[in-house]
């Protein structure tokens, strides 16, 4: 492209750019608002530790079976038509856990409300990936910056809820009411992608490739240590150290703001240090701030242990899906497959803190999180990009 061209085609790809990014900072918020009623639902149902992490299961489990289906809903629909439905769905599905009258609807509207954010999120992130591509640079991680951006702005108001002892199920539902047509609004300006004529549409199902795999080991761990803070640390909080509902709700604040800061300097940060570089020393940060989560013995130390390990994780998806994305053909398919590697840790995730919580404790459980965060130290290495992918990321590992 002649730089006349790429002149005239910058407003056009700055227009994507925020598109995609209030896409992302809408999806955050409908977690934002949810994460921080996971208590009142667990009292509203008088749910113990270990049928909270049963029913915490089912998002994932959703997630992790609708992904593979996006792919085909793009190929059929195009992506902007693909990404209007499906955020649209994912901000609608917000009222349905706090309507639930007992564990098993929970479980099964949680597995819908799983089913939509999953599909939405293959979507949009394809999309990411293709304004990266145009632009010839690393945007990924500003725009997970902006997803937790919208947690954070969604925790906010969560956190206003719950001190205010507002009943969830009005909260969620006017919550939802209100960002369904704000997403679709947004999508109006994002890229509208649709396959070649003799394009033959993705499976509707498929396992993972091995590239797929092995990126997404990484994935498994962050995701891991990132779904057991969001869903558990109110919890942890409140059961823990005795605080009250609204200081519950606020340590998903901090957790929520960091990983919002970090991953919207983490362009920067990746461009400078390489993916590899970036991503140890984030391991490390999440270790200690696991360790701090574990030596809890009052609010402002695990606030701080959980505030740590957002800043360690933050980066580490943007950058699993942005590899996955440079990795092949077919971005959405490539991204549902590291998606569901990585997301099937938020599968385990919740029932794994639920079970070790009911067996020990939930000190004991935030244990095996400082565990895996260790893993991002001694595996960042499968990020290190291929020679072809370095304009992406030009400082290597």
């Amino acid at each position: 492209m002649t730089s006349a061209a790429t002149q005239k085609a910058e407003p056009g790809l700055r227009r994507a750019h925020l598109a995609i990014a209030t896409v992302f900072a809408v999806h955050g918020s409908v977690t934002g608002n949810f994460a921080t009623r996971i208590p009142w639902i667990k009292d509203h149902l008088d749910l113990s530790a270990g049928q909270l992490g049963l029913a915490l299961v089912f998002p994932a489990l959703g997630a992790s079976l609708a992904m593979p289906l996006a792919g085909r809903i793009m190929h059929r629909f195009g992506s902007r038509a693909a990404l209007r439905g499906l955020l649209a769905l994912w901000c609608a599905a917000l009222a349905l856990p706090a309507a639930a009258p007992n564990l098993v609807a929970l479980c099964g509207l949680l597995f819908v409300f799983g089913a939509t954010s999953g599909m939405a999120d293959v979507v949009m992130n394809a999309l990411g990936v293709d304004v990266e591509q145009r632009k010839g640079k690393s945007i990924m991680s500003g725009l997970h910056g902006m997803w937790s951006a919208g947690t954070l702005v969604g925790s906010a108001v969560g956190v206003a809820a719950a001190h205010g002892n507002v009943d969830a199920r009005l909260h969620l539902g006017v919550v939802a009411a209100l960002l369904i047509p704000l997403g679709y609004l947004a999508c109006a300006g994002a890229p509208d992608l649709h396959p070649e004529l003799d394009a033959e549409a993705p499976p509707r199902f498929a396992l993972p490739p091995r590239a797929a795999l092995v990126i997404g080991a990484i994935g498994f761990c962050a995701v891991f240590a990132e779904g057991a803070s969001m869903d558990w640390c109110a919890v942890y909080l409140r059961e823990v150290t005795g605080a009250s509902a609204g200081v519950a709700a606020a340590s998903y604040t901090a957790f929520a703001c960091t990983m919002a800061l970090t991953r919207l300097a983490g362009d920067a940060v990746v461009r400078r240090l390489g993916p590899v570089r970036t991503v140890r020393g984030g391991g490390m940060l999440a270790v200690v701030g696991g360790l701090l989560v574990v030596a809890a013995d009052a609010q402002p130390l695990a606030i701080t242990g959980f505030a740590l390990l957002g800043v360690g994780i933050a980066v580490v998806v943007p950058l699993c899906f942005a590899a996955a994305g440079h990795a092949g053909p077919v971005p959405s398919q490539a991204i549902a497959g590291v998606a569901t590697v990585t997301y099937t840790s938020g599968l385990v995730a919740p029932a794994a803190i639920g079970v070790i919580a009911n067996a020990t404790s939930l000190t004991v459980s935030f244990g095996l999180v400082t565990l895996l965060a260790a893993g991002l130290v001694v595996g960042a290495g499968v990020l290190r990009p291929a020679a072809g992918r370095a304009a992406s990321d030009p400082s290597g590992g």
